[in-house]
Formats: structure tokens, C-alpha cells, sequence
């Protein structure tokens, strides 16, 4: 059987790693860290963190190593690149994705840990920053049942619900169909300011009425007001987002899966970047749509009653 995990080490320490590294920490394990940038350590090694020199030695000297980084190519660049984790890796060790990236690129990282005797699980997590520093992420997890059960309490440390939703790459399905409904939504919630706007209504007491009916929603809750304020500064930055749609997108596409939607919103969400947004909140998207001028509406286009 293989043992509990007492030995942490976590690779990717910003917005999103370093506050779940400090709540893993609270929750008993041991903690050692690598970072791109050491300074990004900096915090965590004075509040008792051990740095490491590399993924290869993070992996030597723990039982399990969490990477919360960006994009597709960081994953593997930290898992199976050189000084990756998998030159320091050994029979038992587990391994746990919290990144956002490719389900194809969740299972080739987990088969090539596997011949490694190395657990991996894919877990994207939702909830943000806010979520990361509360410990309330929800987390979703792909891989087999016994590699979750190992990663279960450090899920509990970082997470109000954690699901297993399926074997490898299924945690970044789900993750993905997660931020699809999320952009969609927000898409939605923008042509709604927007049209409140343009009939002459302030847009907050539209969101709130919207929001005690079927409409009602936890992103509406929290990003209707920053629609309706104007104020987006970054909760979550929208190059996230846009990266997150562009791989539901891609793997759609590969799919035969047509997303109209999403294709919508990827645009809009595009067109914010263009326009120098990319560290704004994702509710700047109403700034597109305020900055394409549409004419009001005109009232011989309604459906007659």
C-alpha cells in the first residue's frame, strides 16, 4: 500500500500556487517550492517553505508535487522537461495538475509519469483567487481512484468540493465545459448591460432584478457588479479566460463539436486583448460592446405580440 503523503512540493507561486501552498502548510504537510522567478519564493520560504533547485530535486525530496502554472507547454516544460520532475521522480510518487490546459495534454503527461511508477491526477480548480486564499476552490479531478484517494486531503486543504469526475484528462473536461458556461454567461451578462444602457436604464438595478429571477447566478452575483460599476480591475485576469476558450475551442473543433457560443465570446474575449485588456477583469468584455458603438435598438425590429 502505498503511504499517506507528509511531503508537498509545489511548483508555480502566483496569484493562484502561493496561497494554496500556504493552506497546505496550515494543514500540517510539509512544504518545499520551486519557482521561475525566485523571488516569487520569497514569502513562502520565510514563512518556513524549503526551496529547491529544480522540479528534478522538488520531486527527490517529496511526496507529491502540485503544479499550478499557465499554459500547455509550462505543464510539460515543468513535469517532463529537463530538470522536470520526472528525472527526479520515483515509484510512488504523486503527482497533481492543478494547471488549466488540454485534456490531450493532461493524459500524455500522466502516461509518461506512469512509466515512472508515478500517480498523476489532472484538477483544475475554479473559484479564483479569492477561492485560493479562502480555501473554497472547487477542484475536478481526472486519474484513477486510488491516486484520488491519496490527493483527498490535500484537496480538503484547498478546497470546499472536490470531485473525481473521471480518469485522466477528465478533470480538464470538466474544467473546460466549466469555463465555457462561465464566458458564455458572461457574454450574456454584457449584451444585458448593454441593452439596459442604451434604453436609457442604469444598468445595477437591471443585474440585481435579473438576479432574483431564473437568471440568477453565482458569476452574476459577483461579476454583474463590476459590469455595472465600470470598475475591472483584475479578480481574474482575462488572458486566462481567453486561453481557457481557445482550448475549448481547439479541442471542439477536433471534436466535430459546434459551439457557437463559445465561438461568440471568444471573440468578444479576443477583442478585449487587442485593446491592450488582457490584465483587466474578465467583466471588461463590456467595454468591447460599448466600444463597437452599437446604434440603439430599433423598435420596428421587435417581434410584434
Amino acid at each position: 500500500m502505498t503511504a499517506a503523503v507528509r511531503t508537498v512540493g509545489v511548483i508555480g507561486l502566483g496569484a493562484m500556487g502561493a496561497p494554496m501552498a500556504r493552506n497546505l502548510m496550515k494543514a500540517g504537510f510539509g512544504i518545499s517550492v520551486w519557482a521561475r522567478r525566485p523571488q516569487s519564493a520569497e514569502g513562502l520560504v520565510a514563512e518556513g517553505a524549503r526551496l529547491r533547485a529544480s522540479p528534478a530535486d522538488l520531486a527527490r525530496s517529496c511526496d507529491a508535487v502540485v503544479t499550478v502554472v499557465t499554459a500547455d507547454a509550462d505543464v510539460r516544460a515543468v513535469l517532463l522537461g529537463p530538470s522536470g520532475v520526472i528525472e527526479g521522480a520515483r515509484p510512488g510518487l504523486l503527482v497533481i495538475d492543478h494547471s488549466t490546459i488540454a485534456p490531450s495534454t493532461a493524459r500524455d503527461c500522466a502516461q509518461a509519469l506512469a512509466a515512472r511508477g508515478v500517480d498523476c491526477l489532472d484538477a483544475p480548480v475554479s473559484g479564483g483567487e479569492v477561492g485560493a486564499v479562502a480555501g473554497t476552490l472547487s477542484v475536478m479531478a481526472g486519474g484513477s481512484e486510488g491516486a484520488y484517494a491519496r490527493a483527498e486531503p490535500l484537496f480538503a486543504a484547498i478546497g470546499r468540493t472536490r470531485v473525481r469526475v473521471g480518469d485522466s484528462g477528465a478533470g480538464q473536461v470538466a474544467k473546460a465545459a466549466n469555463q465555457l458556461a462561465l464566458c458564455v454567461t458572461l457574454q450574456a451578462m454584457a449584451e444585458a448591460v448593454m441593452y439596459a444602457q442604451r434604453q436609457g436604464c442604469a444598468a445595477g438595478p437591471i443585474l440585481e432584478a435579473a438576479g432574483l429571477g431564473l437568471a440568477a447566478s453565482r458569476i452574476l452575483e459577483v461579476m454583474g457588479p463590476r459590469m455595472a460599476s465600470g470598475d475591472h480591475r483584475a479578480g481574474v485576469e482575462s488572458r486566462l479566460h481567453w486561453k481557457d476558450l481557445r482550448i475549448v475551442l481547439e479541442v471542439a473543433r477536433e471534436a466535430g463539436v459546434p459551439l457557437p457560443g463559445t465561438a461568440l465570446a471568444t471573440q468578444t474575449f479576443s477583442a478585449l486583448q487587442a485593446a491592450g485588456g488582457a490584465r483587466r477583469d474578465s467583466s471588461a468584455i463590456v467595454t468591447v460592446l460599448r466600444a463597437a458603438g452599437l446604434p440603439p435598438a430599433d423598435p420596428s425590429d421587435a417581434t410584434p405580440a
